[in-house]
């Protein structure tokens, strides 16, 4: 990237972000955790301890109280992080700092930085300012893009479909990668809880930004919820409206799947049963006592094929009519196989048949995947 064009304001506004990859954040902790600025490394000036403190002096006693306190607080902490961050920065560092609206906190350490020397900038209006950034993009940019859905019943495989497209320099937008969720009754994934609502929109920009508007975007068929986030109204129009790719996995195939993505509740038949049990207004006590039964005898396949058959076949079917009209004259393509070599097979003919320019250029494959953790 080309070095940045220094205004010569202490300040630059959200147009500028590109320009200045190294970021820093000097939000508390817990501010920082549920959304930042992707990339961001994160300099608290303030802990969440100190920052509640500074917060109650202020309501208690007024401004210049919180700011006496504060300030003895923020020059300890800005001595504190230039020792243990500071020491390697070369002479021309230019960082971009933002705090909540652009204030006092990131105020400081721009001063101390650019007294050192260095070319550090504020970001005017500070996270806040991104936020805005980010709602008022994915309000149009989806739109600007050619989406193409992978469609499929559950257990086809299309998460596995996106990450081989991804790998074959196809442009990807895995919204169940970035929102940590399987997307379904069982999709919670076992490694950890899904990003905050707003961190999850800040990464589908910075995917979406990434993406070439002459080529393609793979985007699996989704509901408006995956699991606790939802879809913003123009990303799910744009998805709903496009062109759509079927795949026809065979039964077998879909049932060996899912006993593989979801091996983690095989382990765990008491976390499953306790997850079956929230379909009892659809399929009733005898069925559901069924299942529960089939899952603690370890009758594992038998119970897939069945959920399969009974609930999640038809809620796919009825979701794909009402939500993806171009899903009914879709071309098909069918994997042969569920192992790593299958899905790059398919992949490959998925592009060729497709978007025989998605293969180029590979760089942003890795960004089109999206990973917030």
């Amino acid at each position: 990237m080309s070095a940045p064009v220094f205004a010569p304001s202490t300040q630059v506004g959200i147009d500028a972000l590109a320009a200045y990859p190294d970021r820093i954040d000097v939000r508390s902790p817990a501010e920082f955790a549920l959304d930042h600025v992707p990339d961001a490394v994160n300099w608290p000036v303030l802990d969440d301890a100190q920052r509640a403190v500074v917060g109650t002096l202020h309501a208690q006693e007024g401004a210049f109280a919180a700011k006496r306190v504060g300030a003895a607080l923020v020059a300890r902490n800005i001595a504190a992080l230039l020792e243990k961050h500071g020491r390697d920065r070369p002479r021309d560092w230019a960082p971009l700092v933002y705090c909540w609206r652009g204030g006092k906190r990131s105020a400081a350490l721009v001063h101390i930085l650019r007294e050192i020397g260095w070319r550090a900038v504020q970001l005017e209006g500070g996270y806040q300012a991104y936020r805005r950034h980010v709602t008022a993009r994915l309000a149009t940019l989806p739109s600007a893009l050619h989406f193409i859905v992978v469609c499929g019943f559950t257990g086809s495989g299309k998460s596995r479909l996106l990450a081989a497209l991804a790998d074959q320099g196809a442009q990807v937008l895995d919204l169940e990668r970035i929102a940590h969720h399987r997307g379904s009754l069982l999709g919670d994934e076992p490694d950890g809880a899904q990003p905050t609502q707003k961190a999850f929109d800040s990464a589908v920009l910075e995917v979406l930004e990434r993406c070439d508007p002459a080529r393609p975007v793979f985007v699996e068929s989704e509901s408006r919820r995956i699991g606790s986030i939802q879809l913003g109204d123009a990303l799910l129009a744009a998805i709903r409206r496009a062109a759509c790719i079927r795949l026809a996995t065979p039964q077998a195939l879909r049932v060996a799947h899912l006993m593989d993505e979801y091996a983690h509740f095989l382990r765990d038949p008491d976390a499953l049963a306790a997850r079956l049990t929230r379909l009892l207004p659809l399929h009733g006590r005898k069925t559901i006592e069924r299942w529960i039964t089939m899952a603690r005898a370890g009758d594992f396949a038998a119970l897939v094929d069945e959920l399969l058959a009974q609930h999640y076949d038809p809620s796919y079917a009825r979701s794909l009519v009402g939500n993806f009209p171009g899903a009914g004259n879709a071309p098909t393509f069918a994997p042969r196989a569920i192992d790593a070599a299958a899905w790059e097979t398919l992949a490959r003919e998925v592009v060729a048949a497709l978007a025989p320019n998605a293969g180029t250029p590979a760089t942003p494959t890795t960004a089109a995947r999206g990973d917030p953790h």
